[in-house]
């Protein structure tokens, strides 16, 4: 019977393990590291799309803060004279002036902030994305001011609904109705005789003018600083994240 050898492998050496371990190792880690990497520059992208976006909203809110501070600005001065008017009893004559005045003056404009990206920010709980403490600080003290100033127009419009009933009883309804058109308010044709001539109805009606004229001053007031403050943030976010 034929005796056949056995062969023998040779036995690796300890660094050949090593070695071994170590291309693994660093073919686990180069994989973990280039997908952290692409992770982290999607991240990075998000964000830069986030604040991009953030910015054009602050250009559509400057140009409506611009025509509501206008609107209101407009608005003191016919309450001024609807004040001057009714307290010194300059009634007579005026008619006319006392409807387009009296019919104007609580009329109303809300501004509503283009919010598209806060609050898509917030629903996704993307604000963590916002790796800029300063940015968003400066995002969400912008929103906070917002809503100071829709708190003080639920005021306004409160203050305006109160004074119809007083409108109801100085100013007689035909004579609104013909007023209204889809342009909006307009003056009287001729001098239309008043409902009621009695003062004291005029001086309580100056009070509510009274009430009006200090919200609209505050949202006037507040309007100016969120215009600033959208001003300077553009400014700022431009520059902290390089755009244009």
């Amino acid at each position: 019977m034929e005796v056949h050898a056995h062969s023998h492998t040779a036995r690796k050496k300890w660094t050949h393990y090593f070695w071994e371990f170590l291309m693994l190792f660093l073919a686990v880690f180069c994989g973990f590291l280039a997908e952290y990497q692409l992770e982290h520059k999607i991240e990075r992208d998000r964000e830069e799309k986030f604040i991009q976006t953030f910015i054009e909203d602050l250009k559509t809110d400057t140009a409506a803060i611009r025509q509501n501070i206008l609107f209101r600005q407009n608005k003191m001065k016919a309450m001024d004279s609807l004040t001057l008017l009714l307290n010194s009893q300059q009634i007579k004559g005026h008619e006319n002036d006392l409807y387009y005045l009296g019919r104007t003056f609580v009329r109303g404009v809300r501004f509503q902030s283009n919010d598209r990206t806060i609050t898509q920010l917030k629903n996704s709980g993307s604000l963590r994305l916002i790796r800029n403490e300063q940015a968003a600080d400066s995002m969400i003290s912008y929103q906070k001011l917002v809503e100071y100033i829709y708190y003080n127009q639920e005021d306004d419009r409160i203050e305006r609904r109160e004074a119809d009933p007083l409108l109801s009883h100085i100013f007689y309804p035909s004579v609104f109705d013909k007023m209204v058109s889809i342009d909006g308010i307009n003056r009287p044709v001729d001098n239309p005789p008043l409902r009621s001539y009695d003062k004291n109805l005029h001086f309580d009606l100056a009070y509510y003018v009274h009430q009006l004229k200090g919200s609209n001053f505050m949202i006037e007031v507040r309007l100016k600083l969120l215009n600033e403050k959208a001003k300077n943030t553009i400014e700022f976010l431009k520059k902290e994240y390089h755009l244009k």
